[in-house]
């Protein structure tokens, strides 16, 4: 989770230091949410099948191999490539963790439980402008990968010594191999043409991305053990949760993207300044998220997931005022403090709900489902809002140019949070039920 955003404070020492253009940072920043977007539904299928606790460990190993890799990278293509296996690792080892909560804790104490996962993998998001910088103005912004491998082999002990195995009592008899391609493929060729955007190559790149997600649904249809049951989707409040999570996660990803560099770029933050910011969202989600879940489990989610992300907007539009004479006190610590409420509010309620509307049985596919959205959100934003306001070449360095895009993007999160709590409104349940669809999600498998 940290490394999802651990990035981004380091990426203007790194364009710097490797002589990378924007778009090598774009792709640095997205080659490892595209794996991770395209395999965390494998990831999932494979915890289910082998054991959560097994691949979570086999994931970790991975993810520390690839930040080595990572650390060492002596070109942004190294580099690139690097986080592109960075992100397999945490395909396998993301839907573990949360898997592992829903298979061993009883129903009655999930909410809880998943309130507690929720706010300490949003802490690790969101603490990691603040541990990149430091490392970045202190030591080196290789480190922000290097310290991974401690915490890696942590990791791996606690899950081997204290970490219950469990498993899908009926998993499937092979992987949907096809599935796993065509859905990086669709991924990558939207994503290419989105970074890429005016290039020769990017139209056939979109072409190629949309073929292969059509391609995609057709697989999954005809397959006898999908990758991706789409009998899950028959629930609408499974779909309304994973829609709702596109648009709050793309904003939520575009936003510490943006203002991470408008405070170095525009506002002459130094790395650890600008790291250290956004603090306020890692207080919030501390002392809150688990609270979150308890109003979620009280007052059922809708209001939760529908005011959450509409707090969420005010704080992001207080960030407005983030420009060459920013005033940390008026300009973000408002604004960032406010967002960091709504994420608290919203985040442990959507991942509840996403669970409880898939089986038991499922618990590693609806968690591969809901965070693979995630990341393709993130993914999403992240290579087209740069375009979309104008941005190319090496503008992260330019200041007018930066700063005047800053607030197009700013204001398009801003309309895709309050997009996300109005499907809220409209769609989710006041109060979640027990799934009752698993008949559909069978038919999709045998």
């Amino acid at each position: 989770m940290l490394d999802g955003t651990v990035v981004n404070v380091a990426l203007r020492t790194i364009g710097e230091d490797l002589d990378a253009s924007l778009a090598e940072l774009q792709w640095i920043t997205n080659g490892y949410l595209l794996s991770l977007a395209a395999l965390i539904l494998l990831g999932g299928s494979l915890g289910d099948r082998f054991g959560r606790r097994r691949i979570f460990v086999v994931g970790t190993i991975w993810f520390a191999a690839a930040s080595l890799l990572c650390g060492v990278a002596p070109t942004p293509l190294v580099l690139i490539v690097a986080r592109i296996l960075q992100g397999i690792g945490a395909a396998l080892l993301t839907p573990g963790s949360l898997s592992m909560i829903q298979g061993v804790f009883h129903h009655d104490d999930r909410a809880k439980a998943i309130g507690a996962w929720s706010g300490l993998g949003s802490i690790a998001a969101a603490i990691g402008p603040f541990v990149g910088g430091a490392l970045v103005q202190f030591a080196s912004w290789r480190w922000i990968f290097l310290i991974n491998l401690p915490i890696a082999a942590v990791t791996v002990l606690v899950a081997q010594r204290s970490v219950p195995e469990t498993r899908d009592p009926n998993p499937p008899e092979h992987f949907d191999v096809v599935g796993a391609a065509l859905a990086a493929l669709a991924l990558g060729g939207v994503t290419y043409a989105l970074i890429q955007w005016g290039g020769q190559f990017a139209p056939w790149a979109a072409l190629a991305g949309v073929a292969a997600g059509l391609a995609f649904v057709v697989a999954e249809r005809r397959e006898r053990e999908p990758m991706l049951p789409l009998g899950l989707f028959s629930s609408r409040t499974f779909s309304a949760a994973n829609a709702m999570t596109l648009l709050v996660y793309a904003a939520l990803g575009a936003i510490l993207f943006f203002l991470v560099l408008q405070l170095q770029t525009v506002g002459g933050y130094g790395a650890l300044a600008a790291g250290l910011a956004t603090l306020p969202i890692t207080v919030c989600m501390l002392f809150l998220a688990a609270k979150g879940g308890e109003l979620g489990t009280r007052i059922g989610p809708r209001i939760p997931m529908t005011f959450g992300p509409m707090v969420m907007a005010v704080g992001v539009l207080l960030l407005l005022g983030v420009d060459e004479d920013v005033n940390y006190w008026l300009d973000v610590l408002p604004g960032l403090t406010i967002f960091g409420l709504g994420l608290a509010l919203m985040v442990a309620p959507l991942t509840a709900t996403v669970l409880a509307a898939a089986p038991d049985e499922h618990a590693g596919i609806a968690s591969g489902v809901n965070n693979a959205v995630a990341r393709a959100g993130s993914l999403l934003a992240v290579a087209a809002l740069p375009v979309a306001v104008g941005l190319m070449g090496e503008d992260y360095a330019d200041p007018q140019a930066f700063d005047s895009a800053y607030g197009t993007a700013m204001l398009i999160c801003a309309g895709l949070l309050v997009a996300g709590g109005v499907v809220s409104w409209f769609t989710i349940r006041p109060t979640v039920l027990e799934y009752a669809g698993a008949e559909p999600c069978r038919s999709a498998r045998h």
